[in-house]
């Protein structure tokens, strides 16, 4: 199936952590030009690399997305070196652990900015670009808590909830300009995020990793993790031209973990 990606720039934020990395080189493989965006060097480096690989035009930013006053520039070098964003994937890294009640207000007021109003902002300086030449895509990627709060995410699961309600209402007010917006959500799928959360309940619980990680495992229908590449092809879908007609929706990628309809 050609998903008519051939020379679209996508930019993918978080694009060297565990699914960013993917969604890089997924859409690379069809043929896409690749901005990824990272506060890790060594991540950076490695996905660079396997972009070279591949054989793709790609560019590598170190962007702390609490940063906003960087957005216009970090941006502008993209449309320099390869040209409009035509395809935003927004991936934000986790919070901490904790409970929501409590927390500190500047804790909540951190997160919020990298989090949220970074996607927000990020979207707002390539969005008029896609509306002028009738064809966009947004991508955000979120967490089944928006859907099922998860125990002691409680940051997570309050703000990335926040993006929901943006997407639903960008979609609405983009349609007609040739620009969808879409929300996906992943399961749990074997990265080093949910690694560390394994271990992080671990901890708090007194067992083992892989006594958490198998009773995580049994809770899901599909009776694993899911694997990066099974997110990113679902990514790569929606950023597609076959996808025109899916906008505003919520794409679950969890093997059946979430319970509800």
């Amino acid at each position: 199936m050609d998903l008519g990606l051939s020379n679209k720039v996508a930019l993918v934020l978080g694009g060297g952590g565990g699914l960013g990395r993917v969604i890089a080189t997924t859409l690379a493989t069809e043929g896409a030009k690749i901005a990824v965006a990272d506060v890790s060097d060594d991540a950076l480096e490695q996905v660079s690399t396997q972009l070279a690989d591949i054989g793709t035009d790609s560019l590598a930013l170190k962007w702390d997305l609490a940063g906003l006053d960087d957005i216009d520039s970090h941006v502008a070098a993209i449309e320099a070196r390869l040209g409009p964003v035509d395809v935003l994937v927004n991936i934000t890294g986790g919070p901490p652990p904790t409970p929501v009640a409590g927390q500190p207000q500047q804790l909540w007021s951190t997160q919020f900015q990298s989090m949220v109003l970074s996607v927000i902002a990020i979207t707002d300086r390539v969005l008029p670009g896609m509306r002028e030449r009738g064809w966009g895509r947004v991508i955000t990627s979120t967490s089944s808590g928006v859907v099922a709060p998860i125990p002691n995410l409680g940051i997570s699961n309050a703000l990335r909830s926040s993006l929901l309600g943006w997407s639903k209402t960008l979609a609405h007010e983009a349609a007609r300009d040739g620009v969808t917006a879409n929300i996906v959500v992943p399961g749990r799928i074997g990265t080093d995020r949910i690694t560390f959360l394994d271990q992080a309940k671990a901890q708090r619980e007194g067992r083992s990793p892989e006594d958490v990680a198998k009773e995580s495992t049994s809770s899901i229908p599909a009776g694993r993790y899911g694997d990066p590449t099974e997110y990113a092809d679902a990514v790569a879908f929606l950023a597609s031209t076959r996808a025109s007609y899916i906008t505003g929706s919520v794409l679950r990628v969890d093997g059946g973990l979430i319970p509800s309809v």
